[in-house]
């Protein structure tokens, strides 16, 4: 049965939300420039909920999204790339999903309540999980370093 829109309210209203545990960045399983990170996501209400962090700094993108295993992304920020909206639309660099029974996590707004630079990941990250309603007990390290000789 897919997720309702007064479910998903529900999910991301939710302040039991929460990550137990340091998170660091690994290389992306398909070595690409990117590093990414996952975390599992406890809550009250049992909802099956994990993050999933991913940040290309070679291409100035940073993704963090909230995915429901049974639904898939419900929610996700997008830095540093074009968001082209269901509705023909176009929405900037930095953009929101939120999921609605209509388009699912297809369209995106501009949120204004993202401040921080693409190229800082771990204040991107706390503001992320303050507005997502997710308590992160531990630290996101900051992403290692760009290795320049990578693509030499």
């Amino acid at each position: 049965m897919p997720l309702t829109n007064a479910e998903f309210e529900a999910l991301l209203a939710n302040p039991s939300k929460e990550i137990v545990g340091d998170l660091g960045w690994s290389e992306d399983e398909d070595h690409s420039p990117s590093v990414e990170f996952r975390a599992e996501v406890q809550s009250d209400a049992g909802w099956p909920l994990f993050v999933r962090g991913s940040y290309n700094q070679l291409a100035g993108a940073l993704s963090y999204s909230l995915i429901l295993k049974t639904t898939g992304r419900v929610y996700g920020l997008d830095l540093g790339k074009d968001h082209h909206n269901p509705t023909c639309d176009q929405v900037g660099e930095k953009h929101k999903h939120r999921w609605k029974e209509q388009f699912k996590d297809k369209e995106a707004y501009v949120p204004a309540d993202i401040t921080a630079p693409v190229t800082d990941p771990v204040a991107v990250w706390q503001q992320f999980c303050r507005e997502s309603a997710i308590t992160h007990h531990g630290n996101l390290s900051a992403p290692p370093p760009l290795q320049k000789d990578l693509f030499l």
